[in-house]
């Protein structure tokens, strides 16, 4: 199972017009985004060998307007957050964590997200301690010049501690 977030991973913000990423521009629900052609490209190699679950504040919007413009395969599941705000969450654990583990269960995960924090990666070694495998991985800021802010790249730090069996 392959948990993806959006914004940071495949939505990528913070580039100069001379340093632009391979993307492009679109308006989804009114508000403009730049989704990275890369992003897009390793999602539908990953998508062949994982179950896909879009792991975003997006929720339902994600597989409503992403695979028409990324060309990935339809009909992928997303997690829902409830009613908690994420600063209510964030007190204590990530936001994003508590539908992770409902999700995923005992089942082999990788994710793909960059705002992972220290709750991240303690239940990430909890897991392991249990025998279960995981892979978190976070897109590597790239510096550009001194000019421009730091922005998401595609490229990404993985550190596995135990190989994530592919989907069956």
């Amino acid at each position: 199972m392959l948990f993806v977030d959006v914004d940071g991973v495949i939505s990528l913000w913070g580039f100069g017009e001379d340093t632009r990423p391979p993307g492009a521009f679109a308006a989804i629900d009114g508000i403009p985004h730049f989704l990275s052609t890369r992003a897009a490209e390793h999602l539908l190699a990953a998508s062949h060998r994982f179950e896909l679950v879009w792991c975003t504040g997006w929720e339902e919007k994600a597989d409503e307007h992403l695979p028409r413009l990324l060309g990935v395969p339809s009909g992928r599941p997303h997690l829902s957050f409830g009613d908690a705000t994420r600063a209510q969450v964030s007190a204590r654990a990530h936001w994003k964590l508590e539908a992770v583990q409902a999700h995923a269960g005992t089942r082999p995960l990788a994710w793909i997200d960059d705002a992972f924090n220290d709750a991240c990666h303690t239940w990430a070694q909890e897991r392991a301690a249990q025998g279960l495998p995981r892979c978190s991985s976070r897109p590597r800021p790239r510096p550009a010049s001194t000019t421009t802010p730091r922005r998401s790249s595609t490229r990404s730090r993985t550190v596995w501690r135990r190989r994530a069996s592919p989907r069956r």
